[in-house]
């Protein structure tokens, strides 16, 4: 009787899956024929063209696992870094919102705090709501009073619908509306709604890079952003 017919395996039945399977069920074959490591060769063609051994490309194979592990691990620490820092800087805005009295004072934090905390030099935030020689004195560049009922609102009219933030490139139109016809160097933009499906307004952040916002990126924070600005402003 041959060896592999006493271990069950019949000539026929050699082949690929066999073999494979074979020595899944014997992991310690090459244990009792340790000689046949040296033996083995694979077509791994090396930049020499040599081949290599068994162990060697078992070695080369935990050492390409081991780097996609690192990488992944890497990927998943930049990004906690990432949300560590945004959840900072959330936190600031949160003291400043606290800290402010009067619509003024809130509308005040909310800009010095995307400037300052967020570094982000392109905001504007839209509130609909009466105007008042206050808040008219203090508008700016940052703060535009406007109603909900606004020929220029229609423009953002499937985003009050989804009440939720959208991010990626904008229209010239929504551009130039938001940012002023002077800011060509916007390349993609951050727009949250305020208030249940966008009843107190619109924040916008804008950014030359055009792929510093992109559809595809969560927009949890944003909406953490919008809940608190709402919130603030109706204090």
């Amino acid at each position: 009787m041959s060896t592999s017919q006493a271990r069950g395996l019949s000539n026929e039945a050699l082949n690929d899956g066999s073999v494979a399977e074979y020595l899944q069920r014997v992991p310690e074959f090459f244990e009792r024929n340790s000689q046949l490591l040296d033996k083995l060769r694979l077509p791994h063609v090396r930049a020499g063209g040599a081949t290599v051994s068994l162990v060697e490309r078992q070695v080369e194979v935990l050492r390409e696992r081991n780097l996609a592990l690192e990488r992944k691990l890497k990927d998943l620490i930049d990004v906690a870094r990432g949300n560590d820092l945004l959840a900072n800087r959330i936190h600031r805005l949160c003291q400043r919102l606290v800290q402010a009295r009067g619509t003024l004072e809130v509308i005040q934090a909310i800009e010095t705090s995307l400037r300052e905390d967020f570094e982000a030099m392109h905001a504007v935030i839209i509130v609909f709501m009466d105007p008042s020689p206050e808040l008219e004195r203090a508008g700016g560049r940052f703060l535009r009073i406007a109603g909900r009922d606004d020929a220029e609102m229609k423009m953002f009219e499937s985003l009050f619908q989804s009440g939720k933030p959208r991010c990626g490139q904008i229209r010239d139109a929504h551009r130039d509306y938001l940012f002023g016809k002077d800011t060509v160097e916007i390349g993609s933009a951050a727009l949250t709604p305020l208030g249940i499906k966008g009843s107190l307004g619109i924040l916008a952040i804008g950014a030359s890079d055009a792929q510093r916002f992109t559809p595809g990126m969560s927009t949890d924070f944003l909406t953490r952003i919008g809940e608190l600005v709402s919130v603030a402003l109706l204090r």
